[in-house]
């Protein structure tokens, strides 16, 4: 059998691929440049992912080393951190918490950065009741707070990264903390802070002495105060809706940032800054306005139907000026809740953070809600209190329901005549109008008389919209079947998310929007009968027909995301409306008696009023013009 041998033509090819592979590999090699470029790009992310900790880490270990006299371990530190290598040095000045607490609040402020690791309300349970689970506004690592300082040789200091050393004392029946960061023994920065007994608030100084030889102070040193919110309330969406940054700013307004989702505001003359989660409030405060602050919120929830921990990342940046090369600022810092009685008693302004409403409405809630509702939920449950304040508030305001239904009753007895006159000039508007105008005067009927007290309820209903959302009292507070008058009744859990409804059923919500349906069948048609149908405008009879049923219905959808007491509210205050509308109808309101009464007007004189001068005089040009225009 003949041996099968390379030919010279293989040889050739073999040799030529082998070359192609290798001119390959040659052509994908990386240049040197590309090489050098990509190790210095990591080499820089290194070395900006070490110099974060490189301070602390160094710090601790020159401290840890035991061979090492307290000379070399001072000048070791020198290198890293200057002057505030004196702090670093001193065997106080390491990992560690202290504790300051009274009958509302515990605070834990670290040595490191010293500033509060943990703020817990001791009076207050996270979502459920009993939980054993307290609101904490600070706690894992959810907050940080950081003044970044410059040296006069051009190094970037934080004072998150540097360990304070802190004094605990006792003065009287506060407790006096004190975190100093010390670049020598009588040069220090120090963070003060002075909690008093049964209160919220914090005195919280910040100054320095002595630092002007190694600061540059020419620059104002950025305070920055962040914030991620959590979530402490059963409805994710409902509690951040009210979650949003408020703020004092150009003596003495209170503002807020808005609910977008990522808002930035730069503020001037900044005097509070407060970190709102719909119940609980955050409140940095500082005697000295300060300029240039600027302030961000950003919406961390997607999906609310979701679970979630967080509902806001609250961030602000405060520049401090050094005043005579040092800095000296009277501060204040508030964790509690978003009370406005609470919060009304510092008289700092920072009770304007809840959300009462504007003009109007914002007086209502001040003057009559607040007060009347604080007196009544004193000495009785909070439910049957809600049912009390409607009770009281829907008959003070009887009068004026009264004055409404009368004015009512009196159009439809003139209906007839009106729908008269209607034929008999039908083909002149504007004659079929000055005599309906001429039959009103006659009768002494005013045809606004039904519109003004609908008009003035409007403001006490507005005013309950806001006033319930913001009732702290409510929270963890039940009723019936309701758990929590500060959030939704759940009595039916649906397998299934409904837009805009939600995946629950709210019994109150249903109930009040059941009351808001029997209200308006028994109110639209009285007043679909009083009020005459207009040529050339929309057919009322129909539209009211539509809001017979679509009331109800965009009620149902509103109230069963809302807080049930919102919803009790509601719903006792149609039951009771109903009720006075019986009550006037059968015992004060006599068809033959209004009729009678105005057909004794038509005989007498009429004072015409300068209203209704005014109207007949434009109504006359307007005739006297179209005359003229014919001819």
């Amino acid at each position: 059998m003949e041996e099968k041998k390379l030919d010279k033509n293989s040889i050739i090819g073999f040799i030529l691929i082998f070359g192609i592979l290798l001119w390959i590999m040659y052509q994908n090699q990386p240049k040197p440049e590309e090489i050098a470029a990509e190790k210095a790009k990591k080499e820089q992310i290194q070395k900006a992912q070490k110099a974060k900790e490189a301070i602390a880490k160094q710090a601790a270990v020159v401290i840890a080393d035991t061979t090492a006299t307290s000379t070399e371990k001072l000048q070791k530190l020198q290198g890293t951190l200057g002057s505030f290598a004196y702090s670093a040095s001193l065997p106080t000045a390491k990992e560690g918490t202290t504790t300051i607490e009274n009958d509302l609040v515990k605070l834990t402020i670290s040595n490191k950065g010293g500033f509060i690791s943990e703020a817990t309300l001791k009076k207050f349970d996270k979502i459920k009741k009993n939980s054993g689970e307290l609101v904490s506004l600070i706690k894992n690592n959810n907050a940080n707070f950081n003044l970044e300082l410059q040296t006069k040789d051009n190094r970037v200091l934080n004072t998150k990264d540097l360990f304070f050393e802190p004094t605990l004392t006792k003065v009287g029946e506060n407790q006096v903390l004190s975190m100093k960061l010390k670049t020598g023994a009588n040069e220090f920065l120090e963070y003060k802070y002075v909690l008093k007994p049964n209160d919220y608030m914090v005195d919280f100084d910040l100054r320095s002495q002595g630092l002007n030889t190694a600061l540059n102070t020419t620059k104002p040193a950025d305070l920055q105060w962040d914030l991620k919110s959590y979530r402490n309330e059963k409805s994710v969406s409902y509690e951040n809706r009210y979650a949003e940054i408020y703020y004092e700013h150009d003596g003495g307004k209170v503002d807020y940032a808005g609910l977008g989702k990522q808002e930035d505001e730069v503020l001037e003359k900044a005097s509070f800054i407060a970190f709102k989660q719909h119940l609980f409030t955050s409140i940095l405060l500082t005697q000295s306005p300060i300029d240039n602050v600027k302030v961000s919120s950003t919406d961390l929830v997607n999906d609310d139907k979701k679970d979630t921990i967080y509902t806001k990342q609250f961030k602000s940046t405060l520049p401090l000026a050094f005043k005579n090369g040092e800095l000296d600022y009277k501060m204040n810092w508030y964790y509690g809740p978003t009370d406005y009685k609470l919060l009304s008693k510092y008289e700092k302004n920072i009770e304007d953070i809840v959300p009462l409403g504007w003009g109007i409405f914002g007086w209502i809630n001040k003057l009559i809600f607040i007060p009347l509702f604080g007196f009544l939920s004193s000495f009785m449950g909070l439910g049957i209190a809600i049912i009390l304040f409607t009770i009281i508030i829907k008959v003070a305001m009887s009068p004026i329901t009264f004055k409404s239904f009368l004015s009512q009753a009196k159009m439809k007895v003139l209906r007839p005549e009106i729908t008269e006159l209607g034929e008999k000039y039908a083909k002149d508007p504007m004659k079929k109008q000055q005599e309906t105008m001429k039959l009103y005067s006659k009768a002494g009927v005013n045809p606004m008389a039904g519109c003004v007290p609908a008009l003035i309820q409007l403001p006490f209903m507005y005013a309950s919209f806001q006033f319930f959302p913001s009732a702290m009292e409510l929270r963890q507070k039940g009723f019936l079947w309701a758990d929590d008058l500060s959030s939704f009744d759940s009595i039916l859990k649906l397998p299934f998310n409904i837009p805009l409804y939600g995946d629950h059923v709210s019994l109150f919500a249903l109930l009040a929007a059941i009351a808001i349906f029997f209200y308006m069948k028994m109110t639209s048609g009285d007043q679909v009968m009083a009020q005459p149908q207009q040529e050339g405008m929309p057919d009322m009879g129909k539209i009211m027909k539509i809001m017979i049923y679509l009331s109800p219905i965009m009620m149902l959808i509103f109230f069963n995301n809302y807080g049930s007491g919102l919803s009790l509210y509601n719903l006792i205050s149609n039951l009771i409306t109903i009720g006075i509308m019986i009550v006037i109808k059968k015992y004060f309101i006599d068809s033959d008696k209004i009729h009678a009464q105005i057909q004794e007007n038509k005989t007498k004189p009429v004072k015409e009023g300068k209203f209704q001068k005014r109207l007949r005089e434009a109504m006359e040009q307007a005739e006297a013009q179209k005359a003229k225009g014919k001819k």
